[in-house]
C-alpha cells in the first residue's frame, strides 16, 4: 500500500519538474546577469507583476477577454466546421473535390490573412473572432473527415444489416467512431484560436486582451509586466489543452478499441 501511495505521489509531482528546472534556470541567468536585468527580470520581479496583475489591476480583465474571444471562435468553427467534416468525410468524391482547397488554406498562415479579413470586416472584434474562428476550423474540418473516412467498415455494415437508417449508420456508428479524431482536431483548434486571437490583439487596433497588453509592455520597457501577461497567455493554453485532453479520456474511452 506504501509502495503504491509513494508512486502514486511520484507520478503526480512528475510534471512538476520540467516546471521547477526552468524557473530554476531563469533565475540562474537572471542572477548571473547573462542577459541586461532590464530585458530579463528575475522570476521574482515577473510573480509580483502576476501578484499585481491580478489583484490590482488589469490582467484578469484582459485574460478574460482573450478566453471569451478564443472560445467564440472555437464555437464558431466547431458548429460550422464538425457537420461539414462529417459531411465531406462521409463521400470519398465529394472530400477529393474540395481537397486542394482545405489544403490550400490550411497550409496558409492565418495571420497572412488578416489584410483579407480586416478589408471585409474592418478593424473590430468580429475580425480578431472571424480569423481566428477560420484558422481552427480548418483544423477541425480536416480532423473531422479523417476521422468519418477512417471509421470502421465492418461496424457501419453490420448496422446497415441490422436495419439502421443512413442518418442511425451516421449519427450511432461513424459520428462516435470519428470522435476520437474530431477531438484532436478540436484541441488542436482551440490551441491554434487563443494563438490567432492573441496576434490578432497585437496588431489588430485592440484595446484589451492579453496580446494588447504584452505589446503595450513592450513598448514601454515594463518587461516583468510583459513576462507576467506571456506566462499567463501560456498558462491559459496549456489549461484550455489540459482540459480537453480530460474530456477525451472521460467521454472517448473507446478510441482506438
Amino acid at each position: 500500500m506504501k509502495d503504491i501511495l509513494s508512486g502514486r505521489f511520484a507520478n503526480a509531482l512528475t510534471p512538476a519538474v520540467g516546471a521547477v528546472a526552468f524557473i530554476f534556470l531563469w533565475w540562474l541567468a537572471a542572477w548571473l546577469k547573462v542577459v541586461d536585468p532590464v530585458l530579463l527580470p528575475s522570476p521574482q520581479a515577473s510573480a509580483k507583476a502576476i501578484w499585481d496583475g491580478f489583484v490590482g489591476g488589469n490582467l484578469i480583465k484582459d485574460l478574460i477577454i482573450t478566453v471569451r474571444r478564443t472560445l467564440l471562435a472555437f464555437g464558431i468553427a466547431v458548429v460550422i466546421c464538425v457537420p461539414l467534416g462529417l459531411m465531406l468525410g462521409s463521400s470519398v468524391r465529394l472530400y477529393r473535390s474540395f481537397e486542394f482547397v482545405i489544403d490550400f488554406f490550411r497550409s496558409t498562415p492565418a495571420s497572412a490573412l488578416f489584410p483579407l479579413f480586416l478589408v471585409i470586416l474592418g478593424v473590430g472584434e468580429s475580425t480578431k473572432v472571424a480569423v481566428a474562428a477560420f484558422g481552427a476550423g480548418l483544423l477541425i474540418l480536416f480532423n473531422t473527415a479523417y476521422g468519418v473516412m477512417n471509421a470502421r467498415k465492418t461496424r457501419q455494415a453490420a448496422a446497415r444489416v441490422m436495419g439502421a437508417s443512413p442518418l442511425r449508420v451516421m449519427t450511432g456508428v461513424t459520428l462516435l467512431e470519428s470522435l476520437p479524431q474530431t477531438f484532436v482536431g478540436m484541441r488542436s483548434g482551440v490551441s491554434f484560436a487563443l494563438v490567432i486571437v492573441i496576434v490578432a490583439e497585437m496588431f489588430i487596433g485592440s484595446t484589451d486582451g492579453l496580446g494588447q497588453r504584452v505589446i503595450n509592455a513592450q513598448m514601454i520597457f515594463n518587461m516583468p509586466e510583459m513576462y507576467a501577461t506571456i506566462f499567463g497567455a501560456g498558462v491559459l493554453g496549456y489549461g484550455l489543452n489540459l482540459i480537453f485532453i480530460l474530456i477525451e479520456r472521460r467521454f472517448i474511452h473507446w478510441g482506438g478499441k
